[in-house]
């Protein structure tokens, strides 16, 4: 038997799930970018990595206002949103070097969305095969790489584009 070793998800399993209040609104608030894994913060959306990722390098672009639909955010807050997607569809060719992109919207549950209160922009980089047997039969989706070094690695190229 073959075993997939995950030692950072006993962090999420232990944890409280409980807590109030949005994920979002609730990392937005915080001083500390690094553990909140915000990449970028600008006027009216922050870039955040997704905590369960489909892909290594998974970014979402969140507006600080919580809102369920894009019809409900200003035109500043559409466009800056688009901007920091292109700039993280840049940021993410330089660091991963994928062959494409998943980039959307999931409004509402039923569409998908797991957070469905407060909208978000997902930036998946893709791979060909990335969507082996592991994923595919198993339902278990295999990272080359822990959150942490994403992090790190997503970080410094965006600070290093904005210079």
């Amino acid at each position: 038997m073959d075993f997939l070793w995950t030692p950072w998800r006993m962090d999420y399993i232990m944890s409280d799930k409980s807590s109030a209040g949005c994920v979002f609104c609730n990392a937005s608030q915080q001083d500390n970018d690094n553990e909140m894994l915000i990449v970028a913060r600008g006027t009216h959306n922050f870039v955040i990595l997704n905590r369960f990722p489909y892909n290594s390098g998974h970014l979402m672009i969140v507006p600080y206002r919580h809102q369920s639909s894009l019809e409900a955010l200003s035109p500043e807050t559409r466009v800056e949103m688009i901007e920091m997607a292109s700039q993280a569809e840049h940021i993410l060719n330089q660091v991963y070097r994928p062959q494409g992109f998943n980039m959307g919207i999931n409004l509402g549950k039923s569409a998908g969305a797991g957070i469905d209160t407060h909208i978000h922009f997902h930036i998946v980089p893709r791979w060909e095969g990335d969507a082996n047997f592991m994923s595919t039969l198993g339902q278990t989706r295999v990272l080359p790489e822990e959150l942490p070094r994403s992090y790190q690695r997503i970080k410094a190229a965006w600070d290093g584009a904005e210079k």
